[in-house]
Formats: C-alpha cells, structure tokens, sequence
C-alpha cells in the first residue's frame, strides 16, 4: 500500500520532535501535529519556565546571605511581572528553537490537532482532511488533574496557569505532596507568598528515599510554608476578596490562588484509540513493549502519555529509539533502570537508583553511608539549613546501588554519580576517588564507615522430625 507519510507523529512536545528528526535524519517521509506550540509541557509550560521560577527563587536566598558576606540589600525589591513576561519570552524562543530543528530535518510541521480514525489513517481536524502512515507515534503527553469531585474546583487553577498570573498572589493553598507542588511552594514562599501545602498523604515525596522526604519536609518548614499532610480539602468557595479551601476536618484555608498539583494524566482522551485497536489502562495511559510499540504492530507510543516513567528525557530517549529501531535498521529499547532526576524545591533534591527501602527489599545486604552537616557557606550567611548526601550500597557486592541528596547543588551531583552508578561502580572506587576540597560533593568520597548495616536473616533448615 502507498501511504502519505512513513511515520506520523502525533504530538510535538520533546519526545515527538526527537522521533520526528532522527527519522527524518533516517530519510524517512515524517510529518509531526499539533495544534498547541510546538516544545509541549516541558518547553512551554513545565520543566524550562518553572527552573527560571527556581533561579529567580534563588536570589531571596543570595540576597539574604550576602549580608553575612559584608553586602547591603537595602532597596532591593521583586516585580512579578518581569519575571513573568521575562520567561514566557524566552519559551516562545526556545519553541521556535524546536520548530527551526525540525524544518532542517525535513519533517513536514502540521498545525493541527490530530486524531486516529484506524491503524494507519490519521484526521487533521483543523484542516478537515485525513492522511495515511506506515507508521503512527503517540506522543501527545499529559495535561493536570482537578479534582473535580471537590465542590468548587473551578475556583482553583493548575500549574499551567501559574505562568501567566495577572499579579502575584499574597496567599496560596497549594494541594498536593509530590514534586510539581513542593517545587511552586518553595518558589512562591521566596517570592514572599504565603504559602500552604495540604497533602492528603501521611508524608510528601511518595516514592523517595525516607530521609530524602522527611529533609525537604523539615526545611519547607522552616523556611515558613505551612506542610499539612494527611489533609484533605471538602470544597472551595469564594469569599469576600479570595477563596476559601475548607479541610475534612473543619480548617479554613484562605487564599487568593488555589493549586491543584495532585499529578498528571495523559492526552489520551478523544485520540482514537479505540478506533485505531489500541489498548490502554483504565487512567488512560498506553500500554508498550520495551520498544514502545504498543499491540497494534504499527502504532508506538512514547513519554507521558504511555505507563512508564513521566520525564522528560525519557520521552526524549524513547522518542529516538523508536525512530531508530523503525528506521535507523537499529533495534533500540531504552534502559529505565537507575535514571537521575531531581526536586527543585528549595533546598533542592537530587537522586538516582534504589532507595533505602527499595534496596532492602530486593537484596539481602545493605549498608548505609550518610553525612548530614552545614554547608561552608551557610556557616558565614548564618543560614541553619543542613546539607544530606547518602549512598546505598550492597553489602555483598560492594556495588553502589543509589545515591540520595538534599542541599544545593545535588541535582548536578545526581547526574554525575549516574555515570557512575549506571558503570556498578563499588563503594571502594568511590573511596579510591580524590576529594576535591573545599567543595560539598567531596563528602561522596569520603564517607569511610557505614550508618547503618541491614541484613536479611538466614532461614535455617527445619530440624528433622524425631522418630
């Protein structure tokens, strides 16, 4: 059969751009919709607008500290607006970045919203027309969730919107304990907000290293943001001059903003899945192989919309494995095994591999090394905040099997010991290593004796019956 198009890509954020130049690059006939700006969540309006929220963030706290370097911050001042439209200026840049790279690679950009009518015919809605591939990618990511059994959820808003706020808030109740709403609370307290997180958990961070949570839970406190775990909110309303977010239990929580950063779930809705026979998990999500073909032998799908890890890199590799293994005569099935990511929260935090408790639960020997002390820095700023650094490691096989970090800096660190991780680098080549002093990654290479040791008991055999 003559198709239109070799491969169709179905979303233009960073996974679908990638798959959509390498196979491009591969001499493929590639044509990528969307009708949205091309970069998607990250580029528009997640991981590169708000590490420029983060960066802005950072300067409350070098301002602050410069007065114990002998500076003055008489005068200094913040202006919401600037950092709002500064930002937003800079997305749009980076999205023509996008759209310049794939008209070099030969991909043919469609500025519209794209749905599948079957297995290999996909209707542009926006052009009224439909147009064949051999070959069809999902990539259209994921959008917010709204609780929207709450009574008043059209009150609140979602991270989306916080790129684009008129003014700057003077209180917001932020609901939610994982990393996109610890990340907006640590932002807005050091733009001077008064800021309120009401997770519904009985702890923040679900899935990371327990010391790594109960760290960032600590120092949120004590740079003045109120962490209320296992808080539920009954309803919104707006009141007077703001909002009232109203708990379970009866507390009333006034706002001029409310957030729901209560997860993502993936644009799936309205795509043509069924017509096209793909399967997909009740939340949505698209189920793949290894190789990110799901069970239509020529649909693959890659990144948030699929049931796999939601980063960005990882659609980004998935993206270009796929283009490979279609069309680059190179099979290619990316590793999800020890991938570094991080929480920019304030302070922040990097990790990549096994949690303590991950690690406990899938070998037999464990051994703990950790170092919890004040930065150099901070000793001269008068700043109270500690820095952790903590490495897994197997007992037996002296392999490192992860590395855990709360303070400035770790997410650089985090991506470093990746490497190093992802090579089995033991514990003694770590201690082999050369300190580079005075630095705070130093601490790394010089942890000598373990915090703690775990040990899975020895079954002994039953005895033999008596006779």
């Amino acid at each position: 059969m003559n198709y239109d198009y070799d491969f169709f890509v179905i979303g233009a954020g960073s996974g679908g751009v990638r798959a959509a130049r390498i196979a491009a690059q591969h001499g493929a006939r590639v044509a990528i919709a969307d009708d949205d700006k091309v970069g998607g969540t990250c580029v528009i309006r997640g991981c590169v607008p708000k590490k420029l929220f983060v960066h802005a963030a950072h300067f409350a706290d070098e301002l602050e500290d410069s007065i114990g370097f002998g500076w003055t911050t008489k005068g200094v001042k913040f202006d919401w607006p600037t950092l709002r439209d500064n930002v937003n200026a800079d997305t749009d840049w980076l999205s023509g970045i996008y759209i310049r790279n794939l008209e070099r690679s030969g991909a043919e950009l469609v500025r519209s919203r794209a749905v599948l009518e079957d297995a290999h015919t996909i209707r542009l809605v926006g052009e009224n027309r439909s147009v064949t591939a051999k070959y069809i990618l999902i990539a259209t990511g994921g959008r917010p969730v709204v609780d929207e059994s709450v009574p008043g959820f059209e009150h609140a808003i979602v991270s989306d919107d916080l790129f684009h706020l008129e003014r700057l808030p003077r209180r917001m109740v932020i609901i939610g304990g994982g990393y996109i709403a610890l990340e907006f609370a640590a932002i807005f307290n050091a733009f001077a907000v008064e800021t309120t997180v009401a997770h519904r958990g009985a702890d923040i961070l679900r899935g990371f290293d327990a010391d790594v949570r109960q760290a960032v839970h600590a120092a949120l406190e004590h740079r003045g943001i109120d962490v209320s775990c296992g808080t539920k909110i009954a309803r919104i309303e707006r009141k007077n001059d703001g909002l009232v977010a109203t708990t379970t239990g009866g507390d009333e929580l006034e706002a001029d903003q409310v957030l729901f950063a209560i997860g993502r779930s993936p644009n799936t809705v309205g795509l043509g899945l069924e017509e096209a026979g793909v399967v997909s998990e009740p939340d949505g999500r698209i189920e793949v192989d290894r190789y990110s073909r799901t069970n239509v032998e020529n649909i693959y799908a890659v990144g948030d919309v699929t049931n796999r890890i939601q980063l960005t890199p990882i659609a980004i590799r998935e993206g270009e494995a796929a283009a490979d293994t279609l069309f680059g005569d190179r099979p290619t099935a990316l590793d999800h095994a020890d991938i570094p990511t991080a929480v920019f929260t304030q302070p922040e935090v990097g990790t990549v591999g096994l949690t303590e408790e991950a690690a406990k639960a899938a070998h037999d020997a464990v051994d703990i090394y950790k170092a919890s002390f004040k930065p150099l820095h901070h000793r001269v700023a008068g700043r109270e905040e500690r820095m952790l650094l903590k490495l897994v490691v197997d007992g037996d096989t002296d392999r490192v099997l992860g590395f855990h970090g709360v303070g400035d800096g770790v997410a650089e660190m985090a991506q470093l010991v990746a490497v190093a991780i992802k090579m089995g680098a033991t514990k003694a080549d770590f201690d082999a290593t050369v300190a580079l002093h005075p630095t705070q990654s130093e601490e790394l290479v010089t942890m000598r004796s373990p915090v703690e040791r775990h040990r899975t008991p020895v079954a002994l055999p039953e005895p033999a019956p008596v006779k």
